[in-house]
C-alpha cells in the first residue's frame, strides 16, 4: 500500500509518501482498495499541527484524510451485509490519504449507482457536516433565510443544497467572481461576491430583520458581524476559522495569537435578551454520536440516489501530489471539492 505520512507538523514538505505492506482487516472491519480520497481544509490544519483532534485522539506520525471511496477488498470476521467487490464510501478518523484502508464496518456505506468514486469521496465530510448543522442544530423551517459564507466550497455547497431542499432562501457569499455561478447552481437564491463589494450592506438590504441561520467557517474576520446580522432567535453555526490561517503553508504565530485575541467571545447574558444562539460543529469529536452520523449518511445517500442532492464538481490530484492539493485548497480559489487518486 501507499500512503501519506506526516511525521511532525510543518509545511508542505511534511507530507511524505511511503510504501508499506497491505493491511489486513481485524474483526468487524473491512479493507477498502481506495479509488479516491477526499481532501478537506482540516487536513491542512492537521499538517500545521493545529487540529485539536489530531493531537488529542491520534498524535504524530499521522496520515490525514477523513473520507474515501473504493471497493471492498477483504472482510474481517463478523462483518455482514457487504461483500468483496462492493462499491462503498467510508468515513474515517484520519488515515484517508491511502491506497488501502481498514475501516470499521459501521463506517462503510454502499455506494448508489448514480455516484462514481470521485463524487463519492467528495461527499461524506462536507455533506455530513452540513447535515449535522442544518438538521440537528438549526432545525430549518420553510421560508427561513440562511446566510452561507464560503458558499462555493465543500460544506458551503452542501449547505446551499440542503437549504434549498428544506424550502429556505439561501444567501451565499463567495470570495471571487468565478465562484458565483457554482453557488447559484447549488441553491443560493442570491450570491454576493465579497471581492467586488462589502457584503454586509447587501445582506442588511436583503434581510433587514436578520437571518434565521448563518453558517461561518471564516473565524475572526466575520464572526462578530455574522452574529450582528442574526434575526431574533437566529442561530450562528461555526465550523472553522479559515481567515486565521495562512495561504502559503507557513504559520505566523504572532498573527495567529493576535487573531485569537480578536476572536469574539459571546456573552450569554446578551444572548438571553436577544434570543440568538451560537452553535458549533466538528465531526472528528463526534465519535460518541456514531449512530446519529450513520443515520445522516444514509439520509444523504438516499437523496443522492433519487436526485434530490447533486454531487459536487471535483478537481483531482495524484496521491503523490498531496502537497499540491493542500496548497490549492489553502489558496481559497478552489470550487467544490478536491480528491486524491491513490
Amino acid at each position: 500500500m501507499r500512503r501519506i505520512v506526516i511525521d511532525r507538523p510543518g509545511g508542505y514538505d511534511r507530507l511524505r509518501l511511503v510504501e508499506e505492506p497491505d493491511p489486513s482487516p481485524a474483526a468487524g472491519e473491512v479493507l477498502i482498495t481506495v479509488d479516491a480520497a477526499g481532501v478537506n481544509y482540516a487536513d491542512s490544519i492537521v499538517r500545521m499541527g493545529l487540529y485539536a483532534s489530531a493531537k488529542q485522539l491520534h498524535g504524530y506520525p499521522i496520515t490525514p484524510g477523513f473520507e474515501v471511496a473504493g471497493r471492498i477488498a477483504a472482510l474481517g470476521t463478523g462483518v455482514q451485509g457487504c461483500a468483496i467487490g462492493d462499491r462503498v464510501v467510508a468515513l474515517t478518523l484520519f488515515e484517508g490519504y491511502s491506497s488501502h484502508l481498514r475501516v470499521p464496518a459501521g463506517q462503510v456505506f454502499a455506494l448508489p449507482a448514480v455516484l462514481d468514486s470521485l463524487q463519492a469521496a467528495a461527499l461524506p465530510t462536507a455533506f455530513l457536516t452540513a447535515w449535522f448543522m442544518a438538521t440537528q442544530q438549526v432545525l430549518p423551517r420553510p421560508g427561513d433565510t440562511w446566510l452561507v459564507h464560503s458558499a462555493a466550497g465543500g460544506v458551503g455547497s452542501a449547505l446551499c443544497q440542503l437549504g434549498r431542499l428544506a424550502g429556505c432562501r439561501v444567501i451565499g457569499i463567495v470570495g471571487a467572481a468565478h465562484k458565483s455561478a457554482h453557488a447559484a447552481a447549488m441553491g443560493a437564491a442570491v450570491v454576493i461576491d465579497k471581492s467586488a463589494q462589502d457584503p454586509w450592506p447587501q445582506v442588511r438590504r436583503l434581510q433587514p430583520h436578520g437571518c434565521h441561520a448563518i453558517f461561518d467557517a471564516n473565524g475572526v474576520s466575520t464572526l462578530a458581524r455574522s452574529y450582528a446580522h442574526l434575526a431574533a432567535a437566529g442561530k450562528l453555526c461555526v465550523y472553522g476559522f479559515a481567515s486565521m490561517l495562512p495561504r502559503d503553508g507557513r504559520l505566523n504565530w504572532l498573527a495567529l495569537a493576535r487573531d485569537w485575541l480578536r476572536t469574539p467571545r459571546f456573552n450569554p447574558l446578551e444572548m438571553t435578551r436577544s434570543n440568538r444562539s451560537v452553535l458549533a460543529c466538528n465531526l472528528s469529536f463526534l465519535a460518541a454520536e456514531a449512530p446519529r452520523l450513520a443515520e445522516g449518511m444514509r439520509w444523504l445517500l438516499e437523496r443522492f440516489a433519487d436526485g434530490r442532492l447533486q454531487p459536487l464538481p471535483v478537481q483531482t490530484f495524484a496521491l503523490a501530489q498531496a502537497a499540491d492539493a493542500q496548497r490549492r485548497i489553502e489558496s481559497g480559489q478552489s470550487v467544490g471539492k478536491l480528491v486524491l487518486i491513490p
